[in-house]
């Protein structure tokens, strides 16, 4: 783990659409301001983090 503390519930992004069969990652907020990210068909597989700088760079 990185060290960072996830300070949000994890969600599915709009985009998914309501049908569970689509692959897609849940994100959450990060108490350094960044993200973590994680497969939603299985969250227990790991969680990637990415600071914010990095995260702000990829929605740009």
């Amino acid at each position: 783990m990185s060290g960072e503390l996830i300070t949000t519930p994890f969600y599915k992004s709009s985009y998914s659409g309501s049908d569970p069969n689509h692959e897609c990652v849940e994100v959450a907020h990060t108490s350094t301001g960044g993200r973590a990210v994680r497969d939603s068909k299985d969250p227990a597989r790991g969680t990637v983090y990415f600071g914010a700088a990095a995260w702000g760079a990829f929605v740009r």
